[in-house]
């Protein structure tokens, strides 16, 4: 009988227990699984930082208020609202029902994703935070990865402007399984762009202004936004002052006004300007800088050829290296001036069709030339240093830091050539004479020998040609002889005038230092030089001899004509000494004349 009531009892605990869970599965809504499921639940309190919500179980779940608010933005919740939830526990070991309301609107959010990454819409979100190779993007509850090249069309330095704003994204790549999405700004820029640019395009005309923000800088010039389309804005564009790189006047994220002065529609190239809604500095620069005035202005560039002052803001001129200095000749400008100086000049020229302006400097200080010209006549005396010494001359340094030159041919009187410049040296304080001055080519031509008198032209007074002179012998050449008469006259005496007979007109025959008679055949005075003859002495000496003392003819033998006018000639006049100092080497034509006076005798004693 014992076994029996145990059987009824065990039946009776199963049946209890199939009871319980078909009450608990009816309780829980017609067998639909609830745990891992978003349900509805009500807000039945909101205290300190979590809310405390009803699912229709025995307990409630709380949740913390942050899972209820946007990134950057206050959680918007009261008592009795009805919200989704995520049920992930009926209960844990404190007998509380876990909850979360992120998990349910990431549920919400997937299954609206999927949708619009199907449809390839667009979707709105919010970057929240920052992690390796880019950003956490919040889509409503669902977490997405941006990649860092995909938050804009250009690189973005600093991305905090776009944390916490409200923007929308392009799906890029959606796995469910692995909980991964990716999303693209990028995408969305390039479309919004696209349809911009083309509308833009469509209405751009050349003149029209714009309004741009710069989003990069170069060094030839600035790439301007124009909404949806960039514009190139060149540096010479930017302002009609000079400008050495764009930098100087505009930075990224800069909002600007520029005008469109070219635009090509096959390559749709904008060309854009901004001096170019200012009032040329150039129309009518010949009134305001008229020729000869003088201004003051700073200098903006110096180049090796000169350097550029600025007038006024817009309106640059160019003082070339040569009008910079008056004394300091090729030299390089930085030497003389320097940037952002401030300074006198005067304007020489201006063409404004072609925008330039001539400049001096040196014009607004005295003219050296003009002031030495002003202290030292002509035929004045001056003293100076020698600066330099060349195969032409020497340079001798003046008052006012400018140089005279003393030709070579205006050292000595006796000297030339290198024989002349032997006798200075660099450095040497010498005594000049200022022969003239040309004020417009900057020279001062000094002479050292002219002071001292001229030796030549006071010896050459007493000379006149044919006269017969005696020279001293001051160099044996190939050609001739050059000798010195007097103390101050040099000639010359070619070869062939040497001597009547071509045996006597061998230059070795003679040595210098050695003394010649000859006669003056013609008186260089502009080169100083004497052309004297022997040859001529001596057809002239015969000559002499035979209308004084007979011909041949009248029955007189040479050597009677030749021998008494030898004679006669010692007893000749005291001014006519200068034949008595003929040399040995002279001397020679009239032994021969001797000799010729002896043979016509001998020939008589054989008769």
């Amino acid at each position: 009988m014992a076994p029996a009531p145990q059987a009824s009892t065990e039946e009776n605990i199963f049946e209890t227990g199939e009871q319980f869970a078909d009450l608990l599965e009816e309780s829980l809504g017609n067998g639909e699984p609830f745990e891992g499921a978003v349900v509805k639940g009500t807000v039945v309190a909101v205290d300190g930082d979590a809310a405390t919500i009803d699912v229709g179980l025995k307990s409630e779940g709380r949740v913390d208020l942050k899972e209820f608010s946007v990134p950057g933005q206050a959680a918007e919740i009261k008592v009795g609202d009805t919200i989704d939830i995520f049920v992930e526990r009926f209960e844990d070991r404190d007998g509380i029902v876990r909850l979360s309301r992120e998990k349910a609107r990431r549920e919400e959010s997937w299954a609206e994703l999927e949708t619009k990454f199907n449809a390839t819409e667009r979707v709105n979100g919010v970057i929240f935070g920052r992690v390796k190779g880019g950003f956490i993007v919040d889509l409503d509850g669902a977490v997405a990865f941006l990649p860092g090249s995909q938050v804009d069309i250009r690189p973005v330095r600093d991305v905090s402007p776009l944390m916490g704003m409200p923007q929308p994204f392009q799906i890029l790549k959606m796995d469910r399984a692995r909980n991964n999405i990716v999303v693209s700004r990028r995408a969305v820029l390039e479309e919004t762009r696209a349809e911009e640019r083309g509308e833009l395009i469509s209405n751009l005309t050349e003149g029209q202004v714009l309004e741009g923000i710069v989003k990069n800088i170069t060094d030839y010039g600035a790439f301007v936004d124009l909404g949806g389309v960039d514009g190139l804005l060149h540096v010479t564009d930017i302002a009609w002052r000079r400008i050495n790189h764009p930098s100087e006047a505009l930075q990224v994220g800069q909002a600007l006004n520029v005008q469109v002065i070219r635009f090509n529609a096959d390559t749709q190239r904008i060309s854009l300007g901004m001096k170019q809604l200012e009032t040329d500095p150039w129309e009518g620069v010949e009134q305001k800088f008229p020729v000869g005035a003088k201004f003051s202005g700073r200098i903006t560039n110096i180049t090796d050829y000169g350097a550029f002052v600025e007038l006024e803001p817009g309106v640059e001129g160019l003082v070339h290296v040569s009008e910079m200095s008056w004394t300091k000749k090729n030299i390089h400008p930085g030497k003389i001036v320097s940037t952002s100086q401030e300074l006198e000049v005067m304007v020489l020229d201006a063409d404004p069709e072609k925008r330039r302006i001539s400049l001096g400097l040196k014009q607004c200080s005295s003219n050296p030339w003009e002031d030495f010209i002003d202290n030292f006549a002509i035929g004045s005396e001056v003293e100076g240093e020698i600066k330099n010494i060349t195969e032409f001359g020497l340079f001798i340094g003046l008052s006012g830091d400018i140089d005279g030159m003393a030709h070579l041919s205006d050292l000595s009187w006796h000297k030339s050539g290198e024989e002349a410049l032997a006798d200075y040296a660099k450095g040497n304080t010498v005594q000049a004479k200022v022969l003239g001055v040309d004020v417009e080519k900057e020279r001062i031509s000094l002479g050292i020998k002219q002071l001292t008198e001229d030796p030549f032209e006071g010896e050459v007074t007493s000379i006149k040609k044919g006269a017969a002179v005696t020279c001293s012998i001051t160099a044996v050449v190939d050609g001739g002889l050059e000798v010195k008469v007097g103390e101050g006259m040099s000639g010359f005496i070619r070869k062939g005038d040497l001597s009547r007979d071509r045996s006597g007109q061998r230059v070795e025959r003679f040595a210098a230092g050695e003394k010649i008679d000859a006669k003056v055949m013609q008186i260089d005075t502009a080169g100083r030089k004497l052309t004297l003859s022997v040859k001529a002495l001596e057809a002239a000496e015969e000559k002499k001899a035979m209308k004084e003392y007979g011909s041949s003819d009248s029955g007189a033998s040479l050597g009677d004509i030749l021998g008494a006018a030898f004679k006669d000639k010692q007893n000749s006049e005291p001014e006519k000494a200068t034949a008595k100092k003929a040399s040995p080497k002279k001397a020679a034509p009239k032994k021969t004349a001797k000799k010729t006076a002896k043979k016509p005798a001998k020939k008589t004693e054989d008769e």
